[in-house]
């Protein structure tokens, strides 16, 4: 008898032990909030850090949305930065930074001639890209306050941003209410959920532009990363890196990334669309339903071990491996950012969607509800 009551009270006190245990874990989940700096106008802006029981964090300024550092462990336990910016939000502005870890809508990647139609109606946009609108105009998203609210929820804690984007804003119709979560969570998944409601017909196309270098941040290139995407087929491009309307296979091209294949092996390959990019600049048309939450793509770096897993609602992923950066920007601890030194995975809608009937839609009316959901999650392989 006494045994049994020994029993009991050690399954108790164990299972009291693991409770608090789970409990002290999810209290190490934090957010903090400190000054970024100021805009040109005065505006006094934000940066918050959030961080799990694990010590990953993730710090999101409310300028732009960006996110301005992500810090995960490397095989041995180290912490690192591994994504591309500033130290201060003057340098996203200053710098006119190519979209460091930013927000970006009211559409993004590329329109061409900066025109688009809805029901007979021609709406045009600023070309600031060539002939071609890029990432929503002279002033889209990544250069504007957002609204912050903290989140703390079960296991996660995050950062709610809204904006409401008003009729003609760079051309664009319709008075645009939008919402952006960031959260973060214990599994090494940093969570981005766009919600957005209009008043008027109109265009709806958002991402986050995050620069990664899962070795040192962007000291030296992402060349030596293994990358496959989820996608048996993409969309070429024309000289001008917009979408020619045809979705075509990537068997038997230098875009074949359905296996583990190092980015440097085929990027200075003399395949045309790897001549129109300057390397790759390219959007993936994913394997799996539009909606539906899928695996998208799945980055290995072998000297520090991390590994980047990519999961998300849209339709296609733009691979771009960082083929403009020239070595004119210095970023985050003096770290000059030279030719291919991150890359990026943009889940999306495809480039140019309003112009081309056979890609994805991506209208918005009212009454409708625009959702989106991408997951970036973290992880290290074995020593």
């Amino acid at each position: 008898m006494i045994i049994r009551i020994l029993s009991i009270l050690l399954i108790v006190s164990a299972s009291f032990m693991f409770i608090s245990g789970c409990k002290k874990n999810e209290d190490k989940m934090e957010i903090k909030k400190n000054s970024f700096g100021k805009t040109k106008e005065g505006t006094e802006v934000f940066l918050y850090t959030l961080k799990n029981h694990n010590n990953v964090s993730v710090s999101i300024t409310n300028y732009g949305g960006i996110v301005t550092s992500i810090k995960v462990p490397d095989k041995n336990g180290n912490l690192s930065d591994i994504v591309l910016g500033y130290d201060h939000v003057e340098g996203y502005i200053i710098n006119n930074s190519p979209y460091f870890g930013a927000l970006i809508g009211r559409y993004g990647n590329r329109i061409a001639k900066g025109k688009f139609s809805l029901d007979g109606v021609q709406y045009k946009l600023a070309t600031n890209n060539g002939a071609n609108h890029l990432h929503g105009g002279e002033k889209g998203f990544d250069k504007v306050v957002w609204t912050a609210k903290e989140l703390h929820g079960k296991g996660t804690v995050g950062l709610e941003l809204t904006y409401i984007c008003k009729d003609g804003e760079e051309g664009y119709p319709g008075n645009l209410n939008v919402k952006v979560n960031y959260s973060l969570n214990n599994r090494n998944e940093l969570r981005i959920d766009y919600t957005a409601t209009t008043g008027k017909k109109t265009i709806v196309n958002l991402t986050n532009h995050a620069y990664f270098n899962l070795k040192d941040g962007g000291a030296s290139t992402i060349l030596d990363h293994q990358l496959k995407i989820n996608a048996d087929r993409f969309t070429p491009i024309d000289s001008t890196l917009i979408p020619i309307g045809k979705i075509i296979p990537v068997e038997n091209s230098a875009l074949d990334f359905r296996n583990f294949t190092i980015i440097g092996k085929r990027i200075n390959s003399k395949d045309e669309q790897i001549r129109f990019g300057l390397g790759y600049d390219h959007n993936f048309v994913l394997n799996g339903n539009v909606n539906q939450l899928k695996h998208a793509a799945t980055v290995k770096e072998e000297s520090a071990g991390r590994i980047l897993e990519v999961f998300t609602t849209e339709p296609g992923i733009q691979f771009y491996s960082g083929n403009f950066l020239d070595g004119s920007i210095t970023g985050k601890n003096n770290i000059v950012y030279n030719n291919r030194s991150g890359f990026c995975l943009e889940a999306q809608h495809f480039p140019d969607s309003p112009n081309h009937i056979n890609f994805p839609s991506t209208e918005l009316k009212p009454g409708k509800v625009y959702n989106s959901t991408t997951i970036y999650k973290f992880d290290v392989g074995k020593k």
